[in-house]
């Protein structure tokens, strides 16, 4: 489950309205998307011919994926669209649904075929200009998400899951305050019943924070969302990150351990194994790195995989470097985003492919991304490549926040200080 996952938010408030029944007292401990299940099924069991109960169902279900990170409920949700157009063939919501959760499932070439398509039958619509916005940004088509982006605010100006998506250029164009600033405006237009939605918008803020290294306003942005939903998994894995950079590392596995647990995901499983490793803690470290590879390599030829932290796995910890390359090009083949290319250069980097490497981190780097693992990945690669000049520029560039990556780029920075004395 990977941030696009987290993009839902008014498209569910929206269509889901046909599903607003007056709350049931059971329902009263239930999240919102359990709240917004329930609902839907009383309607089915009231109706089972209203083919707009199976959409809300679905899109519920799709919810309760986000809140959990269990893919289980995309699965569920298909079933509940089969139902939708059984009743409905074609009908235009269950298709927009239906759009939804192939970019849930991170099919995202099939996701823009789809939106295309229902954008040919309603030009107007604001949530298939996201999902074309949310396609293009995970294919690496930035300028055509810009654009899908723009549209959908230029249409309803200030609708929530608009400014979302600006809020993710904005980070991805490297306007990490803009991003923070349009978060912020998303917040205060989160109905208050929307908990998870809330707690979302603040982990992301927490996000942002953490990419410049304000590592306080981080932990009270991420203390706010498990308050509103305790055990969040997306904020219990950026808490860790601020214990991390605390180097409070035992509190970070603690917490990461918690959320690997609700979310036994590869990619989860390596950011607790990386975690042991900076503990010191080297034996169960690898033991969960070891478990890591066994289930990434499961589902590597996937759309849904941890393609990027196995390539980091295979470059970084085990030393195979035509592993990571192998990895590299297989997820190359079916997107091209600046994290990708990050990831693809890096591989190159390690089989001492210097210029191929420089060519693609400067092509992630084109974006205007300002992530400091990428920028350190810039400065070691440029460095190798002959050019010091830029290297150093790239790692001074990393080394300015308070980031894990920050402290690497300083320690180049520092070789380097002591070669030329």
């Amino acid at each position: 489950m990977k941030r696009l996952t987290a993009f839902l938010l008014t498209f569910m408030l929206a269509v889901s309205a046909i599903a607003q029944t007056k709350t049931s007292s059971s329902d009263e401990n239930l999240s919102p998307a359990e709240q917004s299940m329930a609902q839907a099924n009383r309607m089915i069991a009231k109706n089972p011919k209203n083919f707009e109960a199976y959409n809300a169902l679905a899109l519920a279900l799709s919810r309760r994926a986000r809140e959990t990170s269990d893919v289980k409920f995309y699965a569920q949700g298909e079933e509940a669209l089969k139902k939708s157009f059984e009743v409905s063939p074609g009908n235009f919501d269950g298709e927009r649904i239906l759009v939804w959760l192939l970019l849930g499932k991170h099919e995202f070439a099939a996701a823009r075929d789809a939106a295309r398509k229902l954008h040919k039958k309603m030009p107007d619509d604001v949530m298939v200009y996201g999902f074309l916005t949310d396609a293009n940004i995970e294919l690496g088509d930035y300028k055509d998400a810009e654009e899908s982006a723009q549209l959908m605010l230029d249409l309803r100006p200030g609708n929530l899951p608009g400014l979302t998506r600006a809020a993710y250029l904005r980070e991805l164009f490297g306007d990490i305050d803009g991003a923070v600033d349009l978060m912020k405006m998303a917040l205060q237009s989160t109905p208050p019943n929307q908990v998870e939605d809330a707690a979302w918008i603040l982990t992301q803020v927490a996000h942002l924070d953490l990419a410049v290294g304000k590592a306080s306003e981080a932990e009270a942005q991420l203390q706010r969302a498990l308050v509103l939903f305790p055990g969040y998994h997306y904020a219990l894995g950026n808490l860790a990150k601020v214990r991390i950079l605390q180097k409070r590392y035992a509190e970070a596995i603690q917490l990461l351990d918690q959320r690997y647990r609700a979310a036994p995901h590869a990619e989860n499983l390596y950011e607790l194994a990386e975690a042991l490793q900076l503990a010191g803690r080297s034996d169960e470290a690898m033991k969960a790195f070891s478990e890591f590879e066994q289930k990434s390599l499961l589902e590597t030829d996937r759309a849904d995989n941890s393609n990027h932290e196995l390539i980091f796995y295979y470059a970084d910890y085990a030393h195979e470097p035509v592993q990571a390359l192998e990895v590299a090009k297989r997820e190359l083949a079916r997107r091209h985003d600046a994290f990708t290319l990050d990831a693809f250069a890096w591989a190159l980097f390690v089989n001492g492919r210097y210029r191929e490497a420089r060519e693609q981190i400067e092509k992630a780097l084109a974006v205007g991304l300002r992530d400091t693992r990428v920028m350190r990945h810039a400065g070691e690669i440029a460095l190798k490549a002959g050019d010091q000049i830029s290297a150093e520029r790239y790692l001074r560039q990393a080394a300015e926040f308070n980031t894990a990556e920050s402290e690497q780029a300083r320690a180049v920075l520092a070789r380097l200080s002591s070669t030329e004395r």
